[in-house]
C-alpha cells in the first residue's frame, strides 16, 4: 500500500512539473524585438552597411587611395608616427574612405576599426589604418581586398598620386609577395560594433 501510495505522489508531481513547464512556455513568447533575435538583426544591417561602403569606395577609388595612402618619407600613414593608426574623427577624415565611415556610422552610434591585411613570408599580419577602441563580442566584419601591382603610386596627404611607387619605396607597410610584378594583395577589414 505505501508503494502504490509513494507511486502515486511522484506521478502527481511530475504532472505538476509538466503543466508548470507548458504553462511558462506559452506565457515566454519570442519575438522579433527578443534580445537574442534583435542583436542579431543589428548586426545584420551593420554587416549589409559595412560592405556596402566597402564597395562604394572600391567603385570610386576610396579604397585604392586608402591602401596607398602611405608617406615613404616616414614609414607611416599620412601625418602619423610609424605603427600608429588614425584614432581621432579629424584624423579619420583625412582620407575619403574614412569620410565614407564617419558619415555612415557615427550618427547610428556605430564604431569601426580598419585594418589591412597581407601577406608576408611567415603569414598573414595585421596593419591598424584607423582604431577607434576595443571591439565589443557583437562586432561584425566586412572585407574587400585591393590588388597591388609593383608600379602603382603611393598617394600624398591629400590624396594625390606621387612618383613614388608601392615597390619603389623600401618602407612600405605590406612586403612584396612575387617577383612577377604583383606586389601584393590587400585584405581590407572594417570592424563594426555598437556602442
Amino acid at each position: 500500500m505505501r508503494a502504490q501510495a509513494h507511486t502515486l505522489e511522484a506521478v502527481a508531481a511530475g504532472v505538476v512539473i509538466l503543466a508548470s513547464v507548458v504553462f511558462a512556455l506559452q506565457v515566454t513568447a519570442v519575438t522579433p524585438l527578443s534580445a537574442s533575435t534583435s542583436n542579431q538583426h543589428i548586426e545584420n544591417q551593420q554587416l549589409a552597411t559595412g560592405e556596402g561602403v566597402l564597395t562604394a569606395a572600391s567603385e570610386n577609388g576610396a579604397l585604392e587611395r586608402a591602401v596607398r595612402y602611405w608617406n615613404s618619407t616616414t614609414g607611416s600613414f599620412h601625418n602619423l608616427p610609424p605603427e600608429v593608426a588614425y584614432t581621432s574623427t579629424g584624423r579619420v577624415n583625412n582620407t575619403t574612405l574614412g569620410r565614407m565611415l564617419v558619415r555612415a556610422f557615427e550618427p547610428r552610434g556605430v564604431i569601426f576599426n580598419v585594418y589591412f591585411a597581407y601577406q608576408t613570408t611567415s603569414g598573414i599580419e595585421r596593419r591598424q589604418f584607423i582604431y577607434r577602441g576595443e571591439a565589443s563580442d557583437h562586432a561584425v566584419t566586412a572585407t574587400r581586398t585591393v590588388t597591388l601591382y609593383d608600379d602603382e603610386a603611393l598617394y600624398d596627404e591629400h590624396e594625390r598620386p606621387t612618383s613614388n611607387t608601392v615597390n619603389g619605396t623600401g618602407n612600405f607597410y605590406a612586403p612584396p609577395t612575387s617577383s612577377t610584378g604583383l606586389y601584393n594583395v590587400i585584405r581590407v577589414e572594417v570592424v563594426l560594433w555598437r556602442m
